[in-house]
């Protein structure tokens, strides 16, 4: 079986909720952006062209916004379905009947993902009224129309000490898979607030409280992703993860995946080498295989410049997340500001 390349995929902008860590709308948006539906044909056809000269199969992450909310988007699956194309859906509940689920999973949807920033209480001031709620609804119904149900949390100050007690309630929801990420700055001013900002010692604790609440729910049916690579550097540190023997010297095996094998797409044809901040390196209307390998790209690929990490054993393992450094610095190569670790 052929390896993936990832394709995020951003359809439309329409959104039912205006999340103040979201960032398409965190410091305003000119308009809403809805890919016309010709763009949509294209953009998969470029897709397969760049799958297939890369020796990979494709697989999409379709996205918003909320996907439902664009006016093809039955169409767009049925499209997807028809190449045998693996997706996820990324969105909201709120429009998840067990009708809607179990038509997305006839056309090949294989997991849908939802958002949980804390609890009830803070959840819905992040989000929306009635958030937190129509989110652990929809788990059940996600699960019952034959999908996977992946909850992602997004971390700040705002929301950390909540996490540890939200496991629990997730797992007793029965979600399939939980995983986190840390905020990404959209602005220098929030970069730097107590809302938002960790210390890089607070990280580390909150890490460890919830790797003690993995290790107590491992024979659940929830699956936990340790999708910050800074869990990297934790597990090395307690002994849970050693450096390989035997490794070529000049690859990267591990970390930030920016740059490799995956691209973003905005729902205005943009191509990114993140999602999480400003990386522009081309558009949908060029060839996706030579964005891939141009300068641009290879811009983000310059391993040695990471002005900490270049000095740190794990740094073909770990970079932890340069997206939250940019964030911080404008700075891709900067250190990422909650690592702990002293080199």
């Amino acid at each position: 079986m052929k390896e993936y390349f990832a394709f995020q995929w951003h359809i439309t902008d329409e959104c039912d909720q205006r999340c103040k860590h979201c960032y398409i709308f965190a410091e305003g948006h000119p308009a809403l952006i809805e890919t016309p539906w010709p763009q949509l044909v294209r953009t998969l056809d470029n897709i397969e062209r760049m799958a297939e000269r890369m020796n990979r199969a494709p697989y999409l992450y379709i996205t918003g916004g909320d996907p439902i909310l664009h006016r093809r988007f039955w169409d767009l699956l049925e499209m997807v379905h028809s190449r045998g194309i693996p997706f996820t859906l990324m969105g909201n509940p709120f429009h998840l009947t067990s009708e809607v689920c179990r038509r997305m999973h006839a056309l090949g949807c294989r997991k849908y993902q939802l958002s949980l920033d804390g609890l009830r209480e803070t959840h819905d001031r992040f989000r929306k009224p009635g958030s937190f709620d129509a989110t652990l609804a929809a788990i059940k119904t996600i699960r019952e129309a034959g999908m996977h149900c992946a909850i992602m949390s997004t971390i700040s100050a705002a929301n950390i000490d909540e996490i540890p007690d939200l496991i629990d309630i997730i797992v007793a929801n029965k979600a399939d898979i939980f995983a986190f990420g840390r905020y990404c700055p959209t602005s220098e001013d929030k970069a730097h607030k107590e809302t938002w900002h960790v210390e890089p010692l607070r990280y580390r604790e909150f890490l460890d409280k919830c790797w003690h609440k993995f290790e107590l729910y491992k024979d659940s049916e929830t699956t936990f992703n340790l999708k910050d690579h800074l869990w990297t550097l934790y597990l090395y540190e307690r002994g849970l993860w050693t450096i390989p023997d035997n490794l070529d010297p000049d690859t990267i095996y591990d970390g930030c995946n920016c740059g490799n094998c995956h691209f973003t797409i905005s729902a205005d044809g943009r191509l990114m080498a993140c999602r999480r901040f400003e990386s522009y390196v081309g558009s949908v209307a060029e060839e996706m295989y030579d964005v891939y390998h141009g300068d641009k790209m290879n811009a983000y690929r310059e391993h040695e410049r990471f002005e900490k990490c270049a000095k740190c054993e794990l740094l073909r393992f770990c970079r932890g997340c340069p997206a939250v450094a940019f964030g911080y610095t404008h700075n891709f190569y900067a250190p990422d500001p909650q690592c702990w670790k002293e080199v």
